[in-house]
């Protein structure tokens, strides 16, 4: 009896490996010929515990067939070999800036530099409005204090497009003032937010123009009145929203805010309280942004105080992820770092007028990237005899203007205009922000019935330049920042790092399953970064088409295993990739900010790819700053996967697929690379940048965002 269920268990097993298409090992016939009944089982099963790994053809492979890398032991931020790779070449492009910048020797050679930078930064941000249009200012309301008063105005920088604003006059009449133009850094009051610093100028003699920038203060563009509050938070998320709209339209946030300075300078020589030739800019954190930008293309504005936002770009590129993670793309100009501009570029458009930069020595905007900056410029200054109009301040702390800065800066501005030597700040009385509100609502937007919402100007922008050609898909990959993919060099890994035009592979591993090998594969290249890439076939191998198969995340997993199998039915062999900075490349961390509560209660793989603040935005606009986008990049990663199969496994990528989002990168893999089709997907969808920007989506995947995308055919 023993000996016929024997026989029953080895029939059943031996049917279960030879239906996976695994050879029985020799060594386990051997030993059941030899045994008797009564140990046969036990032998079986020992026999078969050594064999092979294997499954029937219908049950998914274990995940751990999918996993190229070892399991990151930890979570936490990391120095990813993406991070690596995107300041390595931030660096190199800073060098051939800098380069360029020691040949100069002469003023008219200075004079053209500036004239080249003025027209980069003008072209990054999409040019200026052409008319100044009527500012219908009105005055709501007047706070009169000891030796100043403040009174509420509301100007319109374009028509519909209101800005909140108080003037801080003094009370001295007898003379007219110097002026300084008081951009709002990131708070979400705004303008109020900096009115201790004002009253102080106030007080010291000069007139004051504070103002909130678009979606901060009483300027939110996404104001839930029913909830009575926005549905982002009033620091940095309705810029992101705002901002990465403009991308997609060929232009920058920052158009509009440097708009709004340069109107309110047409404002300030309106006032008869001002002196018109002596009108500076003071601004902290974004405020600090906009008086770079503000004054580096108006030069009205004499003396000019950045204050916490002067660093070095490619330190910046390093840190944002952990330091400041939240997005804000007006401050990423598309190609700040490749087109030679950077913060010097910024400064030395301010030549040869007076520039104080305040730093805090713990800033996130990183203080060795300040010094730098700094003494490159001051540098160049000298250079041609006026290096006693820049200076550095700093102080020991955080990211904030600090007293000790604020009264530099106020000795600075004096000298520069003529005042008294005064030293110390004046007392100062804060007010609520009820009463420094210059609307009724406390909303511009409920206040106004013609107010046009920014997400509805940046439709506009692009409705007046949507006859603009920007070439296809296929010319903006194989463009001025084609890396030569299709001429790279295939070889085995040796150990070493991978030259920056060669794919070098590493097998890490097969595993069988129902017939299908999944072998897996580590691609290093471009110097420094790293694709996990599965080759996924039947035993017939070589014999049927070869398709590129990925998802949002990155590569196939055991739970997209029905679909793999589909297409391995269909002969096809499947190519499977984790592209940089997703997959097993992510960086486990979740960089969430601290300015939005509501973050923080998201998981994992949603905290990862959210557009307002996250890991992967940050890696998109690292690239936006070197002037080659990531979705770019990752068609890149796609002609690098096909390059190996073609000169390692001796296959030819023919077509390409991938479900929901990213069905969007598969259809521009195939539009972009040469003979590749495009399989119809019934859970794929196509994003398309015209009708983002038409339907004016707030919030779609950021790592497709394209600069200048709607244009493209």
């Amino acid at each position: 009896m023993r000996f016929i269920l024997a026989v029953l268990i080895s029939f059943f097993l031996f049917g279960r490996l030879a239906n996976t298409g695994v050879p029985i090992p020799v060594r386990l016939t051997n030993a059941i010929s030899q045994m008797n009944a009564s140990n046969f089982i036990a032998g079986l099963l020992v026999a078969v515990a050594l064999a092979p790994a294997t499954l029937a053809a219908d049950e998914p492979p274990p995940k751990e067939a999918f996993q190229v890398l070892q399991p990151v032991a930890a979570s936490g931020p990391r120095i990813t070999p993406l991070l690596r790779y995107q300041t390595e070449l931030a660096w190199k492009q800073d060098e051939e800036r800098r380069a360029a910048w020691n040949a100069i020797h002469s003023d008219e050679e200075l004079l053209h530099l500036q004239d080249e930078l003025r027209t980069k930064l003008l072209q990054m941000i999409g040019g200026l409005p052409e008319e100044k249009t009527n500012l219908h200012p009105r005055i709501t309301g007047k706070i009169h204090m000891d030796g100043f008063s403040i009174e509420k105005l509301i100007f319109e920088s374009l028509p519909g497009v209101y800005v909140t604003a108080l003037v801080y006059l003094p009370e001295d009449h007898s003379a007219k003032h110097p002026a300084v133009l008081l951009p709002a850094g990131h708070a979400t009051n705004g303008k109020n937010n900096y009115q201790e610093l004002s009253q102080r100028l106030a007080m010291r003699g000069y007139v004051v123009l504070a103002w909130d920038p678009v979606g901060q203060g009483e300027r939110s563009q996404f104001w839930d009145a029913k909830a009575g509050k926005s549905r982002y938070n009033l620091i940095c998320a309705e810029h992101a929203v705002l901002g990465n709209l403009a991308y997609l339209a060929g232009t920058n946030l920052a158009r509009w805010e440097i708009w709004d300075g340069i109107r309110a300078v047409d404002y300030l020589l309106t006032r008869s309280e001002v002196d018109g030739e002596r009108i500076n800019i003071v601004g902290t954190s974004g405020g600090g942004f906009q008086a770079a930008q503000i004054a580096a293309l108006d030069k009205r504005i004499k003396v000019v105080v950045p204050s916490c936002y002067i660093t070095a770009l490619p330190m910046r590129i390093f840190n944002r992820i952990f330091a400041d993670p939240d997005s804000d793309p007006e401050q990423d100009l598309f190609g700040m770092i490749s087109n030679g501009v950077d913060h010097p570029g910024l400064l030395l458009l301010m030549y040869p007028r007076p520039v104080l930069v305040a730093a805090a020595v713990l800033d996130f905007f990183p203080i060795e990237g300040t010094h730098q900056t700094f003494r490159e410029v001051r540098d160049m200054y000298e250079r041609f005899h006026h290096g006693d109009r820049i200076a550095l301040v700093e102080s020991y702390n955080a990211h904030q203007f600090s007293l000790e800065n604020q009264e530099s800066a106020i000795e600075f501005l004096d000298h520069f205009n003529y005042m008294p030597v005064r030293h110390g700040l004046p007392r100062v009385k804060t007010l609520e922000d009820k009463a420094l509100q210059c609307t009724r609502t406390g909303r511009e937007m409920l206040d106004f019935d013609d107010a046009t919402s920014l997400m509805d100007v940046i439709g506009k922008y692009y409705d007046e330049h949507k006859n603009t050609h920007a070439g296809t898909l296929t010319q903006n990959y194989f463009g001025d920042g084609y890396n030569g993919v299709k001429k790279w060099q295939v070889s085995e890994y040796a150990g070493l790092q991978t030259a920056k035009d060669l794919i070098s592979w590493e097998s890490l591993g097969s595993t069988m399953a129902g017939g299908v090998s999944i072998d897996r594969y580590l691609l290093r290249h471009s110097g420094q970064l790293e694709m996990p890439l599965l080759h996924i076939h039947t035993s017939a191998k070589g014999k049927g088409d070869v398709l590129l198969w990925f998802r949002d995340d990155g590569k196939a997993t055991s739970e997209n295993w029905a679909e793999i199998k589909k297409y391995l039915d269909d002969n096809y062999e499947v190519i499977s990739i984790d592209f940089r900075g997703l997959g097993e490349t992510k960086m486990p961390y979740k960089a969430i900010s601290p300015d939005d509560p509501a973050m923080t209660r998201m998981d994992f793989d949603q905290a990862y790819v959210y557009p307002l603040s996250s890991v992967l935005a940050g890696y998109v606009y690292n690239s936006i700053l070197t002037g080659r986008p990531y979705f770019l990049q990752l068609i890149e990663d796609a002609e690098i996967a096909a390059r190996f199969a073609d000169e390692k496994l001796r296959l030819r990528v023919t077509a390409v697929t991938a479900p929901g989002n990213a069905y969007t990168l598969a259809s521009a893999v195939s539009e972009t690379l040469p003979n590749i089709k495009l399989l119809p997907q019934t859970a794929g969808v196509i994003l398309k940048w015209s009708e983002i920007v038409r339907q004016r989506r707030e919030i779609w995947p950021i790592q497709y965002l394209m600069p200048s995308g709607a244009y493209i055919h």
